[in-house]
């Protein structure tokens, strides 16, 4: 896999999980009525303590047997069945009607350990790591080694804080983007790419 796939297959996922809705997501929109951008920055933060740490212990186990087939033929699968799972309950998570929050104040501490447990506490977060995210490290490491999956890393982290950012932002100002058709629709879509990454990581895994 040439750079350029690679960079662009990494963001791709990274936007397609990001831009769904979780505990996170909206969190981040009760806060950032009352604190704006601010709390986008201190989620993202927050939830990268969290997941670097993840996937650096990740990468430090399948760096030892990133060769093995069983391995490749396990995560790939697992990954790529995870990814068309996750690609459905987007698609109807985007039918439904979303949630109101409440709005709330709370201090830069507060901001941030509220980050760190909505991050490490996310079964959901930790199950995209274990099987969409061991996959994405696999071929980092197959890629450029350990420098491949801080490669891999950085063109991940860069869309959480934008969206997060973003989505405390907007809110602040009034906008309501969960109400937004073209949300859902943009969700929708997402969920549609999920399920085409996933078809394609099961087909490279099984044959």
């Amino acid at each position: 896999m040439d750079p350029f796939n690679f960079a662009a297959t990494v963001i791709i996922l990274t936007i397609s999980g990001a831009l769904a809705p979780g505990p996170l997501f909206f969190v981040t929109i009760s806060h950032g009525m009352k604190s704006g951008a601010k709390s986008g920055v201190l989620f993202s933060i927050s939830h990268t303590i969290i997941e670097f740490s993840l996937v650096m212990l990740l990468a430090a186990g399948l760096l030892t047997v990133a060769n093995e087939p069983t391995v490749k033929l396990a995560v790939g699968t697992i990954g790529g069945v995870a990814l068309v799972v996750f690609g459905f309950v987007q698609i109807r998570s985007s039918l439904k009607d979303p949630k109101q929050t409440n709005q709330t104040k709370s201090s830069n501490k507060n901001l941030l350990l509220i980050g760190l447990a909505l991050t490490g506490l996310n079964p959901y977060f930790i199950i995209w790591w274990l099987t969409i995210g061991a996959n994405l490290i696999l071929i980092s490491i197959e890629f450029a080694g350990i420098l491949g999956v801080i490669l891999m890393y950085i063109c991940h982290v860069w869309v959480d804080y934008a969206w997060l950012i973003l989505v405390a932002a907007f809110t602040k100002k009034g906008a309501k983007l969960l109400q937004k058709k073209w949300y859902k629709i943009m969700i929708a879509s997402f969920g549609a790419v999920l399920i085409y990454f996933g078809t394609s990581f099961l087909v490279d895994a099984l044959f």
